[in-house]
């Protein structure tokens, strides 16, 4: 390789000490680093270092489109945000940003690449809040693709707010009409609640039951945000508004407890250590960090071997005095999930799970020896230190993204969601009770279908439901089959649903109504959550239907739908109003689709728009302010 620093003045101008030949050679390019500033009158130069690079090899083939997946930006505060993209061609990529959409006065960074499968990154620090940014990336081959993002308003600020949330999407089913409104919603941030790729499932792309190689990770995620049938929604949406974003658990393979020790579970393929130090994990978890646009974090020294040292895909942000929100990481460093229940009618296997789930020996009755976690000890404590923060800074709404639901539901499942983890569940909604933390929203994904409850917790199986007043909202999928259909199906397949009762759910029709008479495909399904429910003492689905003891603890009205909508591919809208603090929570759904057929006619399912099929309004406890 010519010495870079020695071939063109522009390199001496500019001095860049971290673009040396052995950096280069070895791949070790930190694109997390901090970009170098230039100011509006240099922008010119730094394209020349582009043109420079563009003329090394005369030979060179460039593709119809360098830039295929368009740019994103996500991690956005009130003075910071990461600006994101991928080039196919090896050189310097150039990210210009600006107040205005000529890029008058517009600033610079920099940063390199020299391996097309590995998205840039930069992270910009000099911004100004509550202030819109437009910003575009140039690479080597002149290709360029904009975008913008708007940065959230200092406190004592109240602006309103609007985001969107989904999670749960398959390489097979791309170009995802779900969202195909979602970039024009005027969203502030988007959040890519986990499930963001099936690595433990074949897809176009990558044809094999596991992606095991960093190469089979990074094709899975270049498959969900490229082109396909000249559409691209992710890309139209990423680039109109910052991401959030989580993993769940198919970012590296299907219920995985990242906590647990590796030799629990064989697919992880060594009895070292822990599963979150396998390269299986790492594998995984370093191509979604680098699809997506965040920060590269890691924890510290927690004295924690579940933690220290590890990713941090944790987030806490505030949005004017309008809302909080938390990101959390409810995978890496989980412990190792119980025994499922396999038969909800087994009232021995139902009693060991709930009394395992609050860390409580069985066989005795008596505390285990181990208190199991689900968000690891670092994380958990974080979370609630910012919860009480936003709480004490007179924040209204606390947003709390979390992979896997909270809200009781089913047992079967439970082992994967926080019911699996009843002990630390309990601790922590007992945590924003005890503390008098209002108006917290749950947001969470994974079941694929929106399903909203209020929120209660035991001090121990088998004892009173303490009502709090928060609630959640689980939703998506963008794109893989949604809950009511795949429940009913295995549930007939496993003799739990009688052959008679799977043919009137086939016969009925999707109906997005607001009563609950078993007349359309969702009320049938709420009806059976319902029944298995009921008899563990859990409060029924919905936010106007109650156990006695959460009876006016949310102020909420059902505006359209229901409060369950699970036969549909969709994703949620939050909404706060500036003035009264009321928040109304939209979702939209599309009919969902198969992969045979999309491929046998696409245009007929690209062309599926999203519509409402649930909304309602919660009026916020502003009691606390002022």
């Amino acid at each position: 390789m010519q010495d870079l620093n020695n071939q063109n003045s522009v390199f001496n101008t500019y001095k860049f000490p971290w673009l040396t030949d052995s950096k280069l050679e070895q791949g070790l390019v930190d694109t997390s680093l901090f970009p170098i500033y230039i100011s509006d009158k240099d922008v010119e130069t730094v394209k020349k270092v582009a043109e420079f690079f563009s003329q090394q090899d005369p030979f060179l083939e460039l593709p119809d489109k360098a830039l295929p997946n368009g740019v994103a930006s996500g991690d956005t505060t009130q003075t910071s945000a990461v600006l994101w993209t991928r080039s196919s061609v090896p050189g310097v990529v150039i990210f210009e940003y600006a107040t205005n959409p000529n890029f008058q006065n517009a600033k610079a960074a920099i940063t390199y690449t020299t391996n097309p499968a590995q998205p840039v990154k930069v992270q910009l620090q000099d911004l100004s809040p509550g202030t819109d940014y437009y910003y575009r990336a140039i690479d080597t081959s002149g290709s360029n693709s904009s975008g913008k993002l708007h940065t959230s308003a200092p406190l004592a600020t109240y602006a309103g707010l609007t985001f969107g949330v989904s999670g749960d999407w398959r390489g097979d089913l791309n170009p995802y009409p779900a969202i195909s409104n979602a970039d024009e919603s005027n969203l502030e941030f988007f959040v890519e609640l986990g499930d963001t790729i099936l690595a433990d499932s074949p897809s176009p792309t990558v044809p094999v039951e596991q992606a095991k190689t960093l190469q089979e990770f990074r094709d899975k995620h270049k498959e969900v945000y490229s082109d396909r049938f000249g559409i691209n929604t992710w890309s139209d949406l990423r680039s109109s508004t910052s991401i959030l974003a989580t993993i769940d658990d198919h970012e590296v393979t299907n219920d995985f407890a990242g906590g647990a020790p590796a030799a629990s579970d064989p697919r992880f393929e060594t009895t070292n250590g822990l599963i979150n130090e396998t390269e299986l994990y790492r594998n995984g978890l370093q191509a979604f960090v680098e699809y997506n646009p965040i920060r590269n974090d890691f924890y510290g020294a927690t004295g924690d071997l579940q933690t220290e040292g590890k990713p941090k895909l944790y987030r806490y942000n505030t949005y004017g005095s309008d809302a909080a929100t938390f990101v959390l990481d409810t995978r890496s460093f989980r412990d190792e999930e119980l025994p499922g229940v396999t038969n909800p009618f087994d009232s021995n296997q139902i009693a060991e799970f709930l009394a395992r789930s609050f860390d409580i020996d069985p066989a005795t009755g008596q505390p285990s020896e181990k208190r199991r976690t689900l968000l690891g000890q670092a994380q958990l404590n974080q979370f609630k230190q910012d919860l009480l923060k936003a709480e004490h800074d007179g924040i209204t709404w606390k947003f709390i993204t979390i992979p896997e639901p909270i809200q009781n539901l089913e047992l079967v499942g439970a082992r994967d969601r926080y019911e699996g983890y009843a002990a630390e569940r309990t601790e922590l909604l007992k945590f924003i009770d005890d503390n008098n933390i209002q108006n917290v929203v749950f947001i969470a994904a994974d079941l694929h279908g929106t399903i909203v409850n209020n929120l209660t917790y035991q001090l121990g199986p088998g004892q009173p439901q303490i009502a709090t007043s928060a609630f959640e909202v689980i939703t998506g999928p963008v794109a893989d089959t949604p809950f009511a259909p795949f429940s009913i199906e295995t549930g007939a397949q496993l003799g739990f649903l009688p052959p008679e009762q799977k043919a009137f759910y086939d016969s009925l029709p999707v109906i997005y109504d607001a009563d609950s008479i078993p007349n359309d495909k969702d009320d049938f399904f709420k009806q059976s959550l319902d029944a298995q429910l009921t008899p563990l003492g859990y409060d029924p689905i919905g936010l106007n239907n109650n156990l006695a003891s959460a009876n006016d603890l949310i102020d909420a009205k059902l505006v359209q739908g229901d409060y369950l909508s699970t036969t549909t591919y969709g994703w949620t809208k939050f909404g706060i109003d500036s003035q009264t603090q009321k928040l109304t929570v939209t979702t939209y759904g599309i009919p969902y689709y198969t992969q045979a057929e999309l491929e046998a006619n696409p245009s007929a399912i690209t062309s599926y728009t999203p519509t409402i099929v649930s909304q309602f309004e919660v009026n916020p406890n502003l009691s606390f302010i002022g």
